[in-house]
């Protein structure tokens, strides 16, 4: 090819250099935070409970709500939500297809089925599918604030109380974010999440659940909780007192309290540094707007909603605006100009994964998923289709609002964008994605 203008053709790359570490880095930690895990080390504090309920007080008046208890990890605080709510044998519970597998796989463990709904075109739980899944047998919805765009509550909370549902918000993505001037994790009976290393309200491996209910409360904190399963804590539940001090799920849940001292810190900053995140987020797709194949996935801050910080930003892909250029080559081709950060679809559907199609915990020779109920495993096979045609990529995550490296690595997607016609297209048009602790591709 003469004169290519690509660098994936051979021409010189739109972003040649290193950025800033701080530009990328995350969390920030500071010698505050150092202190106080130190702290936790030098006096043998690891398994206590003491800082935790400090943080447990400090997030729940944070985020709004009456109670918070935080876990070891977020699929631990999902897990004690669906106990919480009494999830159960034959039951259901709608998802969206397009979340990560600790939003609902833990259902099985419950005899309950997982039954997925498709996401719109901003990858959120579409509210116009949910009404399609409901049936006699479905006891919750779990709405997830996926890659941080806050889901469209109203008709959500409208349909569960038409149908007497329970909500969980799996608010993992989304910490701290609003939806018309309210926070995420308010609106259902109970929120959960993961605060892990990678998350942008990031405390080490942390879970949080929250709610006002102090019935759903005592439930979820008895479920894994066995040095709080006790008079001190457990109220108002008359059928959980004879069970004290042996945690219900068969499961120890505590946080580890290296993590709670870190997410004490990281409250202290997250508000702040989150509104930078957002300044950054939103100029990066600003300076793109009106090209051509992509559009952000956003929401209109003057709504009162805003993308908390912006975790795993992502945009949507619509290839017939690019002559049909994938989006496995359209990363491919970016990435050659920034040197990563652009990959391909986030999750993959989980309606697509064997796990909820075959595999077999109980040993019955049923699948697990519909063990207790008579759906049948492959039933969304063509009913959430449209979810796997809603075509994403990921982009840079900025947590500084660094204007001339933010200017950089806009113009290299507008450069693949403007020159996509030099692309030789040979990648494979499956849905793009990945199941995490795999690779990226």
């Amino acid at each position: 090819m003469e004169n290519p203008k690509l660098a994936i053709n051979g021409a010189a790359r739109a972003v040649p250099d290193s950025p800033p570490e701080s530009l990328f880095k995350w969390p920030i930690l500071t010698e505050e935070d150092e202190a106080a895990v130190l702290r936790v080390v030098r006096e043998n504090k690891f398994s206590g409970t003491d800082i935790t309920e400090e943080f447990q007080r400090q997030f729940a008046k944070w985020q709004g709500r009456k109670y918070a208890i935080a876990y070891c990890n977020g699929t631990m605080s999902l897990t004690s939500a669906m106990f919480a709510i009494g999830l159960g044998m034959g039951d259901e519970i709608i998802c969206p297809t397009k979340t990560y597998w600790g939003s609902v796989s833990q259902a099985i463990n419950f005899g309950a089925t997982a039954v997925f709904c498709n996401i719109n075109e901003m990858l959120s739980m579409d509210p116009a599918d949910i009404e399609r899944c409901i049936t006699p047998k479905t006891k919750a919805i779990m709405v997830v604030h996926y890659f941080g765009y806050p889901a469209d509550m109203d008709p959500i909370m409208e349909i569960a109380r038409k149908y007497n549902l329970y909500v969980i918000e799996d608010v993992s993505h989304a910490q701290g974010g609003l939806y018309k001037g309210k926070k995420v994790g308010t609106f259902g009976d109970i929120a959960a999440m993961s605060l892990m290393s990678g998350k942008s309200f990031a405390a080490g491996e942390l879970g949080v659940l929250v709610t006002d209910d102090r019935k759903l409360y005592e439930r979820a904190m008895a479920f894994a909780h066995y040095e709080r399963n006790n008079a001190n804590y457990i109220t108002e539940c008359e059928d959980l007192k004879d069970y004290y001090h042996i945690a219900l799920g068969g499961a120890k849940g505590r946080a580890n309290q290296l993590c709670s001292a870190l997410a004490l810190g990281q409250l202290k900053y997250y508000d702040e540094r989150c509104a930078e995140i957002r300044k950054a987020m939103n100029y990066f797709w600003d300076l793109l707007d009106g090209l051509p194949g992509i559009r952000p996935i956003r929401v209109d801050e003057s709504t009162g909603s805003n993308m908390a910080g912006w975790y795993c930003p992502h945009g949507a892909y619509h290839p017939e605006e690019l002559n049909g250029l994938s989006v496995n080559k359209f990363c491919e081709a970016v990435r050659a100009e920034i040197g990563d950060k652009c990959w391909p679809g986030g999750n993959f559907c989980l309606h697509t994964h064997k796990f909820f199609k075959t595999f077999d915990l109980y040993n019955i020779g049923k699948p697990s998923r519909i063990a207790y109920s008579d759906r049948d495993a492959r039933e969304e096979d063509d009913l959430c289709k449209p979810s796997e045609e809603m075509w994403c990529f990921s982009v840079p995550w900025f947590k500084h609002f660094d204007k001339e490296w933010i200017e950089r690595y806009a113009e290299a997607f507008r450069k693949v964008i403007e020159n996509h016609m030099e692309i030789f297209d040979d990648a494979e048009r499956a849905q793009g994605g990945r199941w995490h602790g795999t690779s990226n591709e």
